[in-house]
């Protein structure tokens, strides 16, 4: 009798020679891992709002998808604050970013349209982008001019759909921005729609935690992807639309459609979420406190020169190195997690540190100096 696993332990197998192989890992030390930015998922005021949902009646599930029974008022009414919050024409709720990428790129751009998407957007939107009937090609990160030259040659080659052009606001593994301006002006001149994914800025960036792009909410060509299991602290997210591209995805949107809807619950906590983003202004502030600090330490005990965002890579280069490096800091008591290929690109094993509001000034520099230490030991000389 053949063994029926046996192929799937080889690729297993080559994935632990080459240090890629992934395993799950709890919860250990102080948190310098999650995409909980403003600590707001284990904190008081959302277990109220949850508390306060189902004292009046608000359902755990929902029962259905949002086209049979599982329409609830909880998610409409999350939809219509989540438009105004953000100043779009409409919000349509989602169980997770993942499966609203999915939405957004296999529904919206049709057979004869090109989308052009940055080289290190996330695996969702790429997803996504493989199951559209429009065509795809990436254009080197951030590079605006390298992106017009290809929308030139689509033109002059004949291309006569929709140009789609797909970003990130803020990129989760290298923590660096997207030229947004640039980008908007590009999508002008060329009759593009711009999306932009704000995951890691949402809460956190912008006028009052609109997001990096938030001045561009509410134009017809822009499409914007806010999730809710980062800085919101929750879970779902959000697609801002003009309606008729949000209704387009009701009706087209099979990622919506044949999904059972998000828990009218979640719904009444990202409503809470929101509040809390748009009347605690300090939240913001002591987090972008926290990561010039870290910003200054790392600076001067590694010598890496961090961006001004709360997501911070630490190259490392070797995929097992970075493991062990990860490893004695966990060992140490600081969840730290390595990132390596697929993820990132061949040869770019990294640390990613998030900071968040789970921890202290003084954890900072604890964590920064007993990084220093260990990459010292595992890499000498690089400092």
């Amino acid at each position: 009798m053949s063994d029926r696993l046996a192929r799937y332990r080889r690729t297993l197998a080559g994935l632990e020679r080459k240090g890629r192989r992934r395993a799950l890992l709890p919860e250990a030390g102080r948190d310098f891992t999650s995409n909980d930015f403003l600590g707001l998922a284990n904190s008081d005021a959302l277990k109220d709002a949850v508390a306060n949902a189902l004292a009046r009646g608000v359902p755990v599930g929902s029962g259905g998808s949002r086209l049979l029974r599982g329409n609830h008022p909880e998610h409409e009414a999350l939809e219509a604050e989540a438009a105004a919050f953000f100043g779009v024409g409409r919000c349509l709720f989602f169980g997770n970013g993942f499966t609203a990428n999915l939405a957004l790129f296999s529904t919206l751009p049709q057979r004869e349209d090109r989308i052009f998407h940055d080289e290190l957007v996330h695996a969702s939107a790429l997803d996504g982008i493989g199951q559209s009937k429009a065509t795809a090609v990436s254009f080197p990160h951030n590079d605006v001019t390298a992106l017009e030259d290809l929308l030139r040659a689509w033109r002059n080659e004949g291309g006569r759909g929709q140009a789609w052009i797909a970003v990130e606001s803020l990129y989760s593994m290298d923590g660096d921005f997207a030229p947004l301006a640039d980008l908007a002006s590009l999508a002008d001149r060329h009759d593009a729609f711009l999306v932009i994914d704000e995951a890691h800025a949402t809460g956190v960036h912008g006028a009052g935690g609109r997001g990096a792009g938030h001045w561009l909410e509410g134009r017809e060509n822009v499409v914007s992807l806010h999730t809710c299991g980062k800085a919101l602290g929750a879970s779902g997210a959000l697609i801002g639309a003009a309606p008729a591209l949000c209704d387009f995805l009701v009706n087209r949107g099979r990622p919506f459609i044949y999904s059972t809807s998000p828990s009218p619950l979640m719904a009444a906590t990202v409503r809470q979420s929101l509040k809390i983003v748009e009347d605690e202004p300090q939240r913001r502030e002591a987090l972008l406190g926290l990561v010039s600090l870290a910003g200054d330490m790392l600076r001067q005990r590694l010598g890496i020169d961090p961006g001004p965002s709360q997501i911070v890579p630490v190259p490392i280069g070797d995929n097992a190195r970075a493991v062990r490096i990860a490893e004695a800091m966990r060992a140490a008591g600081f969840d730290i997690r390595a990132i390596r290929p697929p993820t990132v690109p061949e040869g770019t094993a990294r640390l990613r540190l998030s900071l968040t509001l789970n921890v202290t000034p003084e954890d900072i520099a604890e964590m920064v100096e007993c990084l220093s230490e260990i990459m010292q030991t595992e890499m000498p000389g690089v400092m």
